[in-house]
C-alpha cells in the first residue's frame, strides 16, 4: 500500500456492475480534481481473442479447461508488478485490450488484440483498476497486498448467469448452450480465484434480485434495479458514518452490524456517498506524504 501513489481496485466479473462503480469514481475524481490512471483488467489477459479460442480448444482436448478467471488465462505477475511499481514510483507498464472496431481503429489494429506495453502516463494522482482480479492471490502472486482500497461488485450467482447468457446471446451472437458451456468451463476458476477476492474487499456491493431467478437458464429478462436490492458489506464498519448513510439513502436499513441494504436503483448514489470521503482522505495523505 502507498500513501504517495494510492491504488483503488474494483473487482467483479463482467456484467456484475463494475461499470456503475467506474461511473461513480469518475464523478468523484472530477469533483475532487484528481487525475487517475485508469487500467482495465482485460489488458492483463494472457491471450488475444484469436489465440484464446485456440488455447481453449487445446486445453479442452487435453482435459484441462482454460478460462479468463484463472492464472493460465492471465498474466497475474505483470498485474502485481504494475501495482507494486505504481505504489513505489507512480509508474509502471500498461497496455490496452481493444474490444471492438471503434477502439481498434485509432491504433490501426484488429479488434480483440492488445496494444504494446508502455509506461503509465506521468503525473497521475491515483491508479484506478477495474476488472476481474484486483484482489487476486495465488501461490505465486499477491495482487491484493498492494491495493489501498479494494471494492467488490458482485450479483448473486444466478443473476450473474442470467446477465451473461443475455449479453453473450444478444451482443456476441452465442447460443445459450455455448454460454452455458463457458459457465461450466470456468466454474473451477470462479470458485478458486474469483470468489475468494470478495472476502478481501474493503467494501462489497452485491445486487440481489427480488424476483424468481431459480432457473437462470430459461429467464427471459434480466431483473432490473427496481426489481433488486443492493447489499453492502463493510469490512471495517467503524470507519464509516453509517448513521449518515441511513439518513441520506432513503429506504435503506441495516441487516447486520456491518451490512446495509438499499434499493438497487440507489447503488450508484450510495457508492459516491461512501467512497468520496475515502478518496478525499487518500488525497490528503498523499499531499502530506
Amino acid at each position: 500500500m502507498s500513501r504517495k501513489y494510492p491504488i483503488v481496485a474494483v473487482t467483479g466479473s463482467s456484467g456484475a456492475g463494475t461499470s456503475t462503480v467506474k461511473n461513480a469514481m469518475e464523478h468523484i475524481f472530477r469533483r475532487e480534481g484528481i487525475k487517475a490512471a485508469v487500467v482495465e483488467g482485460d489488458s492483463f489477459h494472457r491471450y488475444d481473442r484469436g489465440s484464446m479460442k485456440e488455447a481453449v480448444a487445446k486445453a479442452l482436448a487435453a482435459g484441462t479447461p482454460l478460462s479468463h478467471f484463472g492464472p493460465e488465462g492471465n498474466v497475474f505477475d505483470k498485474l502485481e508488478e504494475l501495482f507494486r511499481s505504481y505504489g513505489e514510483t507512480g509508474s509502471g507498464k500498461v497496455r490496452k485490450y481493444l474490444h471492438n472496431q471503434e477502439e481498434a481503429t485509432p491504433y490501426k489494429q484488429e479488434p480483440g488484440t492488445f496494444t504494446p506495453w508502455e509506461d503509465v502516463q506521468p503525473g497521475s494522482d491515483i491508479l484506478f483498476y477495474e476488472g476481474l482480479h484486483g484482489g487476486v492471490v495465488t501461490a505465486d502472486v499477491d495482487v491484493a497486498q498492494w491495493v489501498d482500497l479494494l471494492i467488490g461488485v458482485v450479483p448473486t450467482v444466478n443473476l450473474e448467469w442470467i446477465q451473461k447468457i443475455h449479453r453473450d446471446n444478444k451482443e456476441r451472437g452465442y447460443t445459450a448452450e455455448a454460454v452455458v458451456d463457458t459457465i461450466l468451463r470456468r466454474m473451477p476458476d470462479y470458485v478458486k480465484h474469483l470468489a475468494p477476492q470478495f472476502s478481501r474487499t474493503d467494501i462489497n456491493f452485491q445486487r440481489v434480485p427480488i424476483v424468481d431467478t431459480s432457473n437462470p437458464f430459461i429467464a427471459r429478462d434480466i431483473p432490473t434495479p427496481d426489481e433488486s436490492f443492493c447489499v453492502i458489506r463493510f469490512t471495517h464498519p467503524k470507519k464509516h458514518d453509517i448513521r449518515t448513510y441511513l439518513q441520506m439513502l432513503h429506504g435503506s436499513w441495516m441487516s447486520r452490524p456491518n451490512t446495509l441494504v438499499l434499493p438497487a436503483a440507489k447503488m450508484g448514489m450510495a457508492m459516491e456517498i461512501m467512497l468520496t470521503p475515502i478518496i478525499h482522505e487518500m488525497m490528503e495523505k498523499k499531499r502530506t506524504a
